[in-house]
């Protein structure tokens, strides 16, 4: 008997080779031959525990490797490198390919929802974003309640039709949700500072703004500061004169009519105090802050809403995550 050979009396001895062998046929039993852990044991003789324990030295010592290959249109790796650049609770990247694009993020966006709403949420919107009002086009009805509330984040924004798709946004997801829908009775945008003020001291406001900070997610789009020509034809709220003053402060962007720069600073201008809507700091304090946007268009707004931690999910497009993924670093596969 060799040195490194065990000897149990009244048993044969074992070498380590043979525990090599008999690992080896386990491993390509279970793993090539599609035999369960019960059929193995039954078929060598051996205790079913001891072929678990095979199996998972096999693993450990390098006899089986495990390789996950990605299918086409999906982006692991890339979404791995979106959450590591900025923090990312998760990232989802899709690839929209001859299809529109905002259609693609809504049904991902959809898809999200239904995945890790699972009740208990009390959930904030933002007003107005094409990519939201496809998710909640997409959005299967949840046979259970998911989400105990869905409460507005801003005005409605623009004109009255505006006003109206905000409404059939919020309307949408509760109803998915079977969430109550609490709306906010008040347009996004005021022409001074004093109306706004006198606007929010009004008590069906107040209920509302009450219940901001009380929120377990937000679900925004991401806006450029050009408007998008959905919303500029939609009687976009926002004056040139507005737009003009934003870009000369630096503003790329804005999250719920808050805009920042492209370091994801809130930029100081009297536009903020016409806002009827959620306060940076409340909106940075909810725990899940999901951003449906994409197109290289908003790229910049985008990058600026990642940095200044307004949102801590991401859902886009696959050029767009690259992009982002090349703005930080080495670019991603």
């Amino acid at each position: 008997m060799r040195a490194d050979e065990t000897y149990t009396p009244g048993r044969r001895y074992v070498g380590p080779d043979e525990h090599m062998r008999l690992m080896v046929r386990v491993a390509r039993m279970y793993h090539e031959q599609g035999m369960r852990q019960a059929e193995i044991a039954d078929h060598l003789h051996v205790s079913q525990p001891r072929v678990s324990r095979l199996l998972k030295r096999a693993l450990e010592v390098g006899v089986v490797r495990t390789t996950v290959s990605e299918p086409a249109g999906v982006f692991t790796e890339l979404e791995r490198a979106l959450e590591r650049t900025y923090g990312l609770s998760e990232a989802v990247v899709v690839d929209p390919g001859g299809d529109d694009g905002g259609r693609a993020l809504g049904s991902a966006a959809a898809t999200y929802l239904e995945t890790t709403l699972i009740g208990g949420e009390s959930v904030g919107i933002s007003s107005w974003s094409s990519s939201l009002l496809s998710a909640v086009d997409a959005l299967r009805p949840s046979n259970v309640r998911v989400a105990d509330t869905v409460i507005q984040l801003v005005g409605g924004v623009g004109e009255s039709q505006v006003q109206v798709e905000a409404t059939r946004l919020l309307t949408r997801l509760a109803s998915a949700t079977g969430a109550e829908p609490i709306f906010l009775p008040a347009p996004g945008l005021l022409g001074s500072a004093a109306a706004r003020e006198s606007l929010m001291s009004d008590v069906s406001v107040l209920s509302v703004a009450s219940r901001w900070p009380q929120l377990t997610m937000a679900l925004v789009g991401i806006g450029a500061t050009e408007p998008s020509p959905l919303l500029r034809s939609s009687g976009n709220a926002i004056s040139d004169e507005d737009q003009a003053a934003l870009r000369r402060s630096g503003a790329v962007g804005d999250v719920c009519l808050r805009y920042f720069d492209e370091n994801g600073e809130a930029v100081q201008t009297d536009f903020d105090d016409r806002v009827i809507g959620v306060s940076p700091e409340v909106l940075r304090g909810i725990p899940r802050r999901v951003g449906v946007a994409g197109g290289i268009r908003k790229a910049a707004a985008i990058r600026g809403a990642l940095v200044g931690g307004w949102i801590n999910v991401l859902i886009t497009d696959v050029a767009t995550a690259r992009l982002l993924v090349e703005a930080e670093g080495p670019a991603a596969s």
